[in-house]
């Protein structure tokens, strides 16, 4: 079963999360089968994996096997790409992670380039040779604060970016750091994600969303209310946005997707409905004696 065509790119952070059999995995799911329930709902999915260690061969193999030609893993480049040393003397690193996902074909697309805080203006000319140079659609992540105070140097990136074809991802934290909660959980992901300022751009035909959510899903409603008309009236543009929701310890991240969905379904009545997964195992068929 594949997922039903949709104008835009929706999903999670990972389909690996195993508490997901609470209310999305049917409870008899096992690992190797996530995959499979998850590419029948979402059509995309974050490749933060792969910022930590490259897939072998044999599991790019059976995710290629598994995953919808239509289906978009956005593969981020492993740290030692992003975060260590100059951009320009990683560009073999980076080339030989993009020929490792050859498998997948169209389905890495774009590759993300997630910069840490330290990557700041004085080294924009480094970027921009990384991204004329790596021969892969890419899209960028920024954290330094210079690129979110509107002056020159925030303008000279977009400018960059935009003359380049190269999404600007936009990171939403505002619903995460709305959250008052002192769950381990909750502390731990607003220690590691940056609260920096909205920058919902549109340099190509896919803009980029990454929306880090409340635990309490209702409590993103606010939050969410703009995106629903920022992603309808970029669909009714004739772009194809990637939006992919979160929350703290991402249990709830499967159920935060199906309610954007849902509601931009509301706002684009057009919209064909996500699938679902039977929760219920199926009842074993019993021939007669």
């Amino acid at each position: 079963m594949t997922t039903p065509a949709m104008p835009y790119h929706l999903g999670c952070p990972s389909w690996a999360d195993s508490t997901w059999r609470d209310y999305f995995y049917p409870d008899d799911a096992k690992p190797g089968e996530f995959l499979g329930h998850y590419a029948q709902v979402f059509n995309a999915v974050e490749g933060n994996t792969t910022f930590y260690a490259r897939p072998s061969p044999k599991t790019l193999e059976r995710w290629a096997r598994i995953m919808p030609e239509d289906f978009r893993f956005t593969a981020k480049f492993p740290r030692e790409v992003s975060h260590e040393g100059d951009l320009r003397d990683n560009l073999d690193s980076a080339a030989d992670f993009v020929r490792l996902l050859a498998p997948l074909g169209q389905r890495v697309s774009p590759y993300w380039l997630q910069l840490p805080a330290s990557f700041g203006p004085q080294r924009l000319a480094e970027l921009e040779h990384f991204l004329r140079e790596i021969g892969a659609t890419v899209a960028v992540e920024v954290r330094h604060q210079a690129f979110f105070a509107r002056g020159a140097e925030e303008r000279q990136l977009n400018r960059m970016l935009h003359g380049l074809g190269v999404e600007r991802i936009c990171l939403d934290p505002r619903a995460l750091f709305s959250c008052t909660s002192t769950a381990p959980s909750v502390l731990e992901a607003q220690a590691k994600k940056p609260r920096v300022p909205l920058r919902p751009a549109a340099f190509t035909d896919c803009p980029q969303v990454r929306f880090i959510g409340h635990p309490q899903l209702a409590e993103n409603e606010p939050f969410m209310t703009p995106w629903i008309d920022k992603v309808a009236g970029w669909i009714e543009e004739g772009k194809h946005p990637y939006v992919f929701l979160h929350t703290a310890d991402n249990h709830l991240a499967a159920a935060l997707a199906t309610r954007f969905h849902q509601r931009l379904s509301e706002r684009l009545p057009g919209l064909a409905p996500l699938a679902t997964i039977p929760r219920a195992p199926e009842a074993e068929q019993l021939g007669l004696l």
